[in-house]
Parts: structure tokens; sequence; C-alpha cells
């Protein structure tokens, strides 16, 4: 584990200055960085009267920052306390461990368990998280060895989060996306309350399994770029995606083979008409080497090229099935449901992702209308060369019978949101072409017959499907998956609707709010009124760097390199010397 440590030169110095008066340092409390985002204000270098006459450029206080520094082990610990102490005496600053303990300590010498976990939930990182799951083990072995299995010192605390402690540090320091989560939780359950009072709609019933379902359930999930997670309402309940897989499947399609080619046999244009109408694009379009223009006026180095008989886009039957062609074409359908079912889970870091066979069988002797399209497409020669358009039929219906929940779909929209990486395991899934134009296939096409007044109010990528469920995307922020039974005329959940619009009415998070002039909207991303800076993924150097650099007491002198690591080490030194304010 990375800690501070002297280097070398550090060393020399302080052989040269035994006699000297050391810095002394205030102990750090509770406050040493607090959770609403404030700098190490604790910390403060006291000096003896008549030192600053003596210090000289050469042996002004030191302090390093090491990547490379080797934890030890539990019978070290004594040699560790007196290490920190030895820091600390001689001016150096704490580790971030130790900043962590203060935090959530307030004063006290030992903090509960408890109170550890309540800190943690509350910035919207949960205890399962996968990212976590050293801390957490850590933190259940070191309990039951204490004698009260409950209160932890400083030096349990550390060992508990020291293999966690850059996500952690993030987390209390409130650098996560939605700085103050839990004000902005409480206003999603207002808007959830709000939508759980709706009646109207009536429950899709021309597929025999939906029917079933009650028409009171309801629930939303979100789930940050950051990992942060909520959930209120019906949200362990599994239901089936439908159509909201249509925009999954795609972007495993772009991912795979890339956009030109999926989209030699799909087209990217709303279509104007029902989502299972029988009908096919017959635009003319103008192309001009890799892209293509809609117009009238074409010049005579662009070629003519008709865009007839193929889907209007991936979010319509026609091209959803056409897409399932495109999807592992040499393999069997077993092979091309687990693959699919795979790359699901991997997109919701590995939460819940089933299969209803019921709904499934039900969808299959009910599907005439899609038979029909099926054979349409065929006649037309819409799938790739060689395909088997019953088998792909099969996996149609299939895919569409996969179960989710609201919590681990939210996790699948918050990849999108993440630009293909899973923010809760860190994994890319999907590249950002597939990303991108799946968001944009969304925005434009994803919500039947309403997805032009759905762009307009709403402004944000979203896809519905007839079980009730509303895939919403707020890009680089968040995930979120509404789901309730009942729906409008247009096949859209009436509660899912109404909780979109609510939300972009509330926070800035329609696609052309101004972020910096819209002062009706609450911007959940600003802190303390400013606007928030984007971060780069941080590692332990830049947090240690970031806490030294803003107390004007730190002042980055160069960096060299340790002859006893091959690590790099970045001085430090006191710019200023006397009490700070």
């Amino acid at each position: 584990m990375l800690q501070f440590r002297c280097s070398p030169v550090l060393k020399e110095l302080f052989h040269v200055s035994l006699k000297r008066p050391l810095v002394r340092i205030a102990r750090p409390h509770a406050q040493a960085f607090s959770t609403d985002g404030g700098v190490i204000s604790k910390i403060k270098p006291f000096f003896a009267a008549g030192s600053l006459s003596h210090t000289s450029a050469w042996t002004r206080r030191l302090c390093t920052k090491t990547e490379g520094a080797i934890e030890p082990g539990e019978k070290d610990g004594t040699v560790q306390e007196a290490a920190t102490d030895k820091r600390r005496k001689a001016g150096i600053m704490p580790s971030l461990e130790d900043l962590l303990f203060y935090t959530i300590a307030e004063g006290q010498e030992k903090i509960p368990a408890h109170k550890f976990i309540t800190a943690l939930k509350a910035t919207g990182l949960r205890t399962g998280d996968p990212r976590l799951k050293e801390c957490m083990e850590m933190l259940k072995v070191t309990l039951k060895s204490t004698s009260d299995g409950v209160m932890l010192d400083r030096h349990l605390f550390k060992k508990c989060v020291q293999s966690n402690i850059v996500l952690l540090t993030q987390a209390f320091r409130k650098k996560f996306v939605i700085p103050d989560f839990k004000t902005f939780t409480s206003r999603i359950d207002e808007l959830y309350e709000t939508g759980r009072n709706l009646s109207g709609g009536q429950v899709a019933d021309y597929i025999p399994q939906l029917a079933k379902f009650s028409p009171d359930l309801w629930g939303v999930a979100l789930c940050t770029v950051d990992g942060q997670r909520h959930t209120v309402g019906d949200t362990k309940v599994p239901f089936c995606l439908q159509s909201c897989v249509k925009p999954l499947k795609y972007a495993i399609a772009v991912h795979d083979h890339g956009t030109d080619y999926v989209h030699r046999l799909i087209g990217k244009e709303p279509s104007g008409l029902r989502f299972n109408k029988l009908f096919l694009n017959e635009d003319v379009s103008i192309c001009s080497g890799k892209n293509y223009l809609h117009g009238s006026h074409v010049s005579s180095n662009v070629k003519i090229k008709r865009d007839e008989d193929k889907p209007h886009n991936p979010m319509v039957n026609a091209g959803a099935i056409v897409c399932t062609s495109l999807i592992k074409q040499k393999a069997g359908n077993a092979e091309k449901f687990d693959y699919v079912m795979n790359f699901l889970k991997k997109m919701g870091g590995n939460e819940y992702v089933g299969f209803s066979n019921a709904t499934f069988q039900s969808e299959r002797e009910s599907g005439d209308r899609n038979f029909a399209i099926g054979y349409y497409l065929k006649e037309k020669k819409c799938f790739p060369e060689g395909t088997d358009m019953t088998s792909i039929l099969d996996l149609y219906f299939q895919l569409c019978s996969i179960e989710v929940t609201c919590e681990s779909a939210s996790v699948m929209a918050a990849t999108l949101a993440n630009g293909g990486f899973c923010p809760i395991t860190g994994e890319r899934v999907l590249s950002p072409e597939a990303v991108r134009n799946t968001l944009s296939l969304m925005h434009s096409c994803g919500m039947y017959d309403f997805s032009g007044q759905f762009a307009f109010h709403v402004g944000l990528p979203a896809k519905s499907g007839v079980a009730g469920g509303i895939l919403l995307v707020v890009p680089n922020v968040m995930g979120v998956m509404c789901w309730s039974p009942p729906l409008d005329k247009l096949g859209n959940s009436v509660r899912g609707i109404q909780f979109c619009l609510d939300l972009v009415s509330l926070f800035n998070f329609h696609n052309y709010d101004n972020l910096r002039h819209f002062a009706k909207k609450l911007d959940p991303r600003r802190e303390g009124g400013e606007q928030r800076p984007c971060y780069a993924p941080m590692d332990y150097e830049c947090l240690q760097q970031e806490l030294a650099l803003k107390d004007s007491l730190w002042k980055k002198v160069s960096p060299t390199e340790s002859n006893e690591d091959s690590s790099t080490t970045v001085i430090y030194r006191m710019d200023q010397v006397g009490e700070h304010n």
C-alpha cells in the first residue's frame, strides 16, 4: 500500500539539523478535511521562537510523496504507529487513511463500524460495490478479531480502508459527479411520489404474460458514472426488457462489426410510423465517401444511392430483427443467446440478468405480426446472406424476454452514460463508437411515436418497452431505469414519462440546457454554488498532490528519483513559515 516516507535527501537533512528545533504540527482532528469538500484546515506548523533566523534554503523542512512504499504487516503495527508519529513531528503530511479516519471520527479515538458504513452509504456507494470488495472483507475479518466487535481505532481503520483508499477519499471529499448525493436523492424521491399518485394507462395485454403484472408496480433506480446508487419503489422485481433491449443489441452489433457494416442493412432515420409497421425505407439519399446526406442539390462528384429496402432504424421491430441477425452470424442460437446474456451482465456490473421462458413462449405464440415482418424482410433481401429467418425470429423473441430489475438496468444505462465503461466494475464493455451511435438513435427514435415530443421536452436519449420500462441516459452523469406497467396509447409507461418530464423540469439535464446561465433549474453537479470542474480519473499520487497544493503552506519544488526506489518521488517544501490562518 502506498504511504508517505522520507527520501534519502530528507534523511540527510534530518541528520544535519538534529540539534535544531524541529517543526511541530498540530494533531489533525475531525476537520482535517471535511466531508463537504473543504481542504485541510487543522494541519498548521508551529515553529519555535527564533528558529526562522537559523533556517536556510538547504535546511528547510521537506516532505516527500512516493508510490512505492511497502505496507507493513500486522505485526509491524507498533512500528507503523511510531513511524506515523515521527512523520507528524517532522512536519510531514498525514496519509490519506489518517485524514479519512479523522473525518469520520470527529475527534474520537475510535469509531463504530456502523458509523463508517452509514457515512459511506450517504456518499452513494454501496457496501456490495465490487470496487470495495477488499475493504468490506477486511472490515468483517477485523471486527471479528476485536474485543467488542464494533469499534475501530485508527490502526484497524487504516488496515481496512488502505486497499480502496483512493475511491473512498474521492467519495468523502465529494469529488463524485453528484457531490451532494443525499440532497439529490431526496428530490428524486419526491418525483417518485408524484409519479406514484398518477392513475391511468393500461397494462399491455397483447402478450398474455405481460398482462399478469399489477398496475400498481412502480420503481426508479439510478446509477451515476461514479457508481453512486439510489433506488426507490419496486426496484427488485424482475421484468422483461422487451423493446428496451433494442439499443443494447444494436450497441453490441456496432461494437462487433462497426458502424459502416451495420448501416448497410439498417437505416438511421425516424420512421414516423408505428414500431411494428410492415414498411421499409424508400428515401433517396446522397453519399459522398462515407457520409450520407439528404438534399435536392447534388454536385457532380456526389453519387446517388438508393436507401430503400431496408428498415428505417434499429429501434423499430423490422430494424431490430435485422440487427438480431448480425450477432455472431456463424453461431447457433444457443451460443448467440449466451453471448448477448454475458454482454448484458458485463454492462450491468454482473447484477441480475435473467430470462422468462413463459414470456418467450407467450410472445412466440402471439407474434404473427413479427413473423409477417420477417418474411417481408426476407423477400426484400434485407438479411445477410445465409440467414435463417425463422431461427432469427426465435432469437429475437428470446432477447425481448430477457429479464432485468430496475437496479441492474440502471447500471446498463450508466455504462452508456459512461462511454462504454461499467461504472461499478471499471471494465470497458462497449466501444466509444457504439455508445455514441446508440445514444444518437435513442434520442431520435427511442420512444415509439412519442420520440419527437420526448426529444423536444426531455432532450435525453431513452428507450421504452411495452413491459413498462424506460431506459434513460444522462450522458456523462448517470443512467436511470423507470418501470411501471400501465402504458399510454403510444406504448410508453405513464408514470415513467411523467418522471422524465419532471426530472428535466427540476434539474438542468436537458441536452440543450445552458449550464451557466439557466438559473431556474438545479444543477446537482455543482458544489457550493460553483460550477463543478471536470476531474480526470484520480490515482493516489494525484490525490496526495491535490491535498498538498490546496494549502499555501506546501509548494512543489522539483521531481527527483529515489536511490532506494524506482518510483518517482515528488518533493514539497514549506514555502512559508509561521502559523497560517
